[in-house]
């Protein structure tokens, strides 16, 4: 590591020789003053290079005098002649209609990547993720993210994503993990929500101060250390420049659901805060089904100078959901959501309290250099039942990521523009497991804690080392070629240590110098078509849970971390007057050395217990597509805008060499193999499907239609979920009244009543299904908002 470090600064050095004087801008949203990640900014009509994360760039520089055009998906372009190097520029965007209030912002700004970015990744705005009530990510997800689904296991808990067919850990038999998402990395304002082993846990976000959502599909490692799925940013709002304002939410649908939310928001020039505090309760739609939360955020950023941008977050949560369980085939056919009898009995519920703070600092440290560092840190208090029995814990994780932005002039319309960084990343937590036993003052009731089952304490430690270069070079060619090398280190202590038993005390378990490399080719066509060929690489290290042989408390060895590949050709442009954004993307992902799960028999039909050794392999082909149209767009008349969209998703996933150690009735071992079979968990096709319409009358509405394929929830092919289609919609009035501003809005999900479901438990029959609510859920709300 000391070498890459020294590798590193030597790069930098270095490169300062061939430094020139640069030009340095910032572009962002003429609205709310939000950083616009991705605009093409071009020299001369030659020169190209986009904003990073914060809306900044730079360019090469003679103070002669030079033209600069910016362009950005959903917004006007933007053209300044430059006489001068010596000053940053600011560069407000104005969205591509004449008015510039937040429902017309809503319907147009469609923040894609920018077309010089070889890399399948899709922006959610404030109007995709407010379509539906707004409280639940993965309704936005699943409608607008080709090739990506998010399930949950309760009203508002035990949320995952699947990112091509990327199942997210490894479960009872495993395929796949029901209770954690692992494989991918998440993000809140730069801040990493996913701990330092890899594992993801959202209960404790709220998703309704969500203004942005950036989802990067295939293995990210090059970037973000262990996502071999992919990665997945979130961004708060942030407040409008030039306004201050205080509001007060309300939303409510007919199975209990009340969702409370105060905000107070103030924008100025250099400076905006968001105060956002929500209480949320559902009474859910199954037994044992409620959800309580409580949520704080607290936002506050900060330009002192040219050089200097600040941003800060403070988060305080707390969550307590109830788990029904998971329903049997036969329930779910049955249509009795009276929940999982083992679950209930042990009160099963997840309740996490948590603390989560980040301080993000950008500065420009000349013409050519820049660097954001943040440095952050989540500590928690959680506790969670289900059939099995009760588990404490209390993570606490802390690091810093620090990135550094540099861009050269080479002569001839070449430029190179890179990116060099690290991520630190410690966990240290506490983890009691409890069995559960009958309360003998109330034997009807729930069940209550017993003894102690294990009690061990786990330091883990993650290390990404990282760079990324892209060269464009004449006739918009661009190459972009990057790696990073990403370490875990696991050091696990059992607090019931016997030391007359044969298990160690201390176990430790390193997986280091993992180096993924990511290479890939872009081409655009007139400055509204791109086309793209790339190859990334990543890998999915073991977490602490599966060292350890939790019967035994032996060790788990020869364990090694997963390998993915894939290689991606793909489009994207901006056609028919850019009225029309497309995206299409082909795609094939292998993943090898994939975790798999051996039964060890007790001799008497039944299963000792099991761990985990690496298995076959799982090829994923698949292709997606993405549209959206603005249709229409008038200033005067009834109608304001239409724009409709759709997206498709084929997937073809296959396991390849993959087999599975279980017993038979009479205790013997035999294998299974799933070789050849589709992938458990996933669609062949879905496709989503809407039109969103607003008017000049202050009306706006929506409709959503999404079709799910049948889909295989056991390896051998032999169970199915059937497939379903949804359609919802929603209607809403908006007007401004002296300093008031008013929303009342009212919609339906599952207006056909059409049973369909959250989550399948994949290989665990016969519990299966986490089921969606099986009537049609009307929802209503409205928000006012004083304009100080």
């Amino acid at each position: 590591m000391k070498k890459l470090l020294l590798s590193l600064c030597g790069i930098l050095v270095c490169a300062s020789v061939f430094a020139q004087s640069q030009l340095n801008g910032n572009v962002l949203d003429a609205t709310n003053n939000i950083p616009l990640t991705g605009a093409t900014v071009k020299k001369n009509k030659s020169q190209t290079t986009t904003t990073d994360d914060n809306g900044a760039f730079s360019l090469p520089c003679n103070n002669g005098g030079m033209t600069l055009t910016i362009t950005y998906i959903g917004y006007k372009p933007y053209t300044a002649n430059v006489s001068t190097c010596s000053e940053t520029l600011q560069i407000l965007m104005v969205p591509s209609t004449s008015s510039l209030d937040e429902v017309q912002l809503s319907a147009n700004s469609y923040r894609q990547e920018s077309l010089e970015k070889p890399v399948s990744e899709v922006k959610l705005n404030p109007m995709e993720l407010n379509r539906g009530t707004g409280l639940f990510l993965d309704d936005a997800i699943n409608t607008n993210v080709p090739g990506v689904t998010m399930t949950r296991r309760a009203v508002s808990s035990g949320q995952q994503f699947n990112i091509r067919g990327y199942g997210n850990g490894v479960g009872f038999k495993g395929i796949s993990n029901n209770f954690d998402g692992q494989g991918y990395k998440a993000y809140l304002n730069n801040i990493p929500i996913t701990d330092a082993e890899g594992v993801t846990i959202l209960d404790d976000i709220d998703f309704a101060s969500i203004g942005s959502v950036d989802v990067i599909k295939g293995p990210a490692a090059s970037k973000y250390g262990f996502a071999i799925a992919g990665a997945v940013n979130l961004k708060t709002i942030r407040p409008k420049n030039g306004e201050t304002s205080i509001s007060q939410k309300v939303t409510v649908d007919n199975y209990g659901l009340a969702r409370f939310t105060t905000q107070f928001q103030m924008g100025r020039e250099k400076t905006s805060l968001l105060l956002n505090y929500g209480h949320q309760v559902s009474d859910g739609f199954m037994d044992h089904n409620n959800s309580t939360k409580d949520f704080m955020n607290l936002v506050f950023d900060f330009r002192p100078n040219e050089k200097q941008y600040i941003s800060t977050y403070f988060g305080f949560s707390n969550s307590y959901d109830e788990r029904g369980g998971e329903l049997t085939i036969e329930q779910y056919e049955n249509e009795d959501y009276s929940g999982n009898p083992r679950y209930i009995k042990n009160n099963a519920h997840s309740e996490v309290i948590s603390f989560r703070a980040g301080l993000s600092h950008t500065y420009a440290f000349n013409n050519w250099l820049s660097n954001t560092t943040t440095v952050f840190g989540t500590g928690k208090s959680t506790n969670n039942s289900s059939a099995g029995g009760w588990n404490d814990s209390a993570p606490l994780n802390y690091g810093t990521r620090s990135v550094f932005n540099l861009n050269f002039d080479l002569g001839d319309n070449f430029s190179l523009s890179g990116e060099a960084g690290l991520e630190f990343q410690e966990q240290r937590s506490q983890n009691i497991g409890y069995s559960m036993v009958e309360n003998p003052s109330d034997p009807d009731g729930y069940n209550i804690i017993g003894g102690i089952k294990s009690n061990k304490f786990a330091t883990s430690k993650s290390h990404l080392l990282f760079t990324e270069w892209v060269l464009n070079m004449p006739y918009d060619f661009s190459l972009t070629a990057g790696v990073g090398k990403s370490s875990l280190f696991i050091d696990i202590e059992d607090h019931m240590y016997n030391p007359d038993s044969n298990s160690p005390r201390v176990v430790s378990a390193n997986y280091d110098d993992l180096v993924s490399p990511h290479f890939a080719i872009n081409k655009v066509f007139n400055d509204n078509i791109s086309v793209y060929a790339s190859y990334r690489n990543g890998y999915k290290a073991p977490v602490s849970g599966n060292i350890i042989l939790s019967t035994t408390g032996g060790l788990n060895t020869g364990l090694v971390p997963e390998e993915g590949n894939q290689f991606e050709v793909g489009s994207k442009g901006n056609v028919l007057d850019n009225k029309l954004y497309y995206q299409v993307a082909l795609f094939q992902a292998t993943f090898k050395d994939k975790f798999t799960s051996v039964a060890v028999p007790a001799g008497d039909g039944t299963t000792l217990y099991s761990y985990l050794t690496n298995g076959g392999k799982v090829d994923n082909k698949g292709i997606e597509t993405l549209i959206k149209y603005n249709a229409y767009e008038s200033s005067t008349g009834f109608f304001r805008s239409v724009h409709p969209y759709v997206n498709v998703t084929y997937s073809d996933f296959k396991y390849e060499n993959f087999q599975y150690e279980t017993v038979s009735r009479d205790g013997e071992l035999i294998q299974q193999d799933y070789s050849g079979n589709d992938v458990a968990g996933v669609a062949p096709w879905v496709v989503n499907a809407g039109v969103d319409v607003n008017t000049n009358l202050g009306f706006y509405g929506n409709v959503t239609y999404m079709y799910r394929d049948a889909v295989p929830f056991t390896s051998d092919g032999l169970n199915v979920a059937d497939s379903y289609s949804l359609l919802n919609g929603k209607i809403g009035y908006r007007t401004s009244i002296g300093q008031f501003d008013l929303d009342a809005f009212f919609g339906a999900n599952n207006i056909t009543g059409e049973q369909y479901y959250y989550m399948l438990f994949l290989n665990q029959l016969d519990d299966a299904y986490i089921p969606a609510p099986l009537d049609t859920n009307y929802f209503g709300g409205i928000n006012l908002k004083y304009n100080l």
